[in-house]
């Protein structure tokens, strides 16, 4: 049965399947946590209490949705699109990241998280 959580912050939620990956393990570990939201172009970043290695399938060029792990600053990194360095409008990260799932809808529900939102990440049963 596929993991999911909800990502919550003052102004909407998002809901997420995880797959099953040693980084997607280690955040449901920690659950429930939670981080102060920082944007950068279309994706919303924060640090939580996880530490993960590289995996070997991370990636630097995403789609808009993608539930990725930012290993360098120990961040739940979800982009809804474009990045300061995206070329061609994709979700383009800082680094290579893990990827640990998807949310489940429309991704650019993430436009109303603010720089200084706590965001709150939580196990859905």
């Amino acid at each position: 049965m596929p993991t999911r959580i909800s990502i919550e912050w003052p102004r909407g939620v998002a809901l997420a399947t995880l797959a099953d990956t040693p980084t997607a393990r280690a955040l449901v570990a920690c659950l429930p946590c939670s981080g102060v939201a920082a944007t950068w172009g279309d994706e919303v970043y924060f640090e939580l209490p996880v530490s993960a290695a590289l995996e070997p399938d991370a990636r630097q060029f995403v789609a808009p949705g993608e539930i990725c792990f930012w290993v360098e600053g120990r961040s739940l990194a979800l982009p809804f699109g474009p990045t300061p360095i995206s070329r061609s409008g994709e979700p383009r990260l800082v680094t290579r990241c893990n990827v640990l799932g998807r949310i489940d809808g429309d991704p650019r529900a993430l436009a109303g998280v603010r720089d200084g939102d706590c965001i709150r990440v939580t196990l859905v049963e």
